[in-house]
């Protein structure tokens, strides 16, 4: 089920917090050992062979408040009906497989064991026409109970993201909650066409492959999109330089090879 609202004249990106939004149903009180420290810029450790660093080392944080198109929030959300899990249990196994529940042909390229805050991962998303685009995200929240990430520049939304789960009448909930822009006019160009049904997409099918894994086949998930803010912020038209599905494609252009690196699993 998919619902969609809209705000307009609402301007909350003036104030709008620094912090990743509330998890929903959260009883845990957050330390500082659940925050990410600050950073001027991103740092990346050891990289796998298979993956492209290029844009996310040195790069700065980019979240709603520094985005150029319509403020959405977007919440997914599915019932584990049945399963015998509890929601920690849920956040932990996500925490520690997190890209394995992604769709074919996208790629998490995160810590071996278990995501933590401060860890940068990257990631190699695929596009429509074959395309891919290589980002990443800083870890800036987890506990017991749900985990958050931030985009760097240039990546396709300016964004927080909070993956939490809690318990409803016994049955554990997970949900993906999104607060976000389109980083630049391009990226925002593409988001009636084509940006938002894909990242839809993503996301139902992560949830639902999430729910599979705990013996729930079919799980139904519900979807929400709010547009927060209507008005386009014209002062970060310049994040264009930064676009990493440009320079994503422009590094494959002369580096043939890396057309090839996900040849068997796209």
């Amino acid at each position: 089920m998919t619902t969609e609202t809209g705000q307009p004249g609402s301007n909350p990106t003036e104030a709008a917090p620094t912090e990743a939004p509330p998890t929903e149903g959260s009883s845990n009180i957050p330390t500082a050992s659940n925050w990410a420290a600050p950073v001027a810029h991103l740092e990346v450790g050891a990289v796998p062979t298979t993956a492209l660093n290029l844009n996310v080392a040195g790069r700065r944080l980019a979240g709603p408040v520094q985005g150029f198109g319509r403020l959405w929030q977007k919440t997914y959300r599915v019932r584990l009906t049945g399963a015998d899990v509890t929601p920690a249990a849920v956040i932990r196994t996500w925490k520690e497989r997190f890209g394995d529940f992604w769709p074919k042909g996208n790629h998490f390229y995160g810590p071996l064991t278990s995501l933590q805050p401060g860890e940068v991962a990257l990631l190699s998303l695929a596009l429509p026409g074959k395309m891919t685009l290589s980002t990443g995200v800083l870890v800036i929240f987890a506990d017991d109970e749900s985990f958050a990430f931030m985009t760097p520049e240039g990546h396709q939304f300016a964004s927080f993201i909070t993956f939490s789960s809690y318990a409803d009448d016994g049955v554990a909930v997970v949900q993906i909650q999104a607060l976000l822009r389109a980083s630049d006019p391009l990226y925002e160009l593409s988001m009636p066409i084509v940006a938002q049904r894909t990242e839809d997409r993503f996301w139902n099918d992560t949830l639902r492959t999430l729910a599979a894994h705990f013996g729930v086949s079919d799980a139904a998930v519900e979807m929400q999109r709010v547009c927060v803010d209507r008005r386009r912020q014209w002062r970060y038209a310049g994040n264009i330089r930064q676009n990493a599905a440009i320079r994503t494609t422009l590094y494959k252009l002369t580096h043939p090879r890396a057309w090839f690196a996900h040849r068997g699993d796209a």
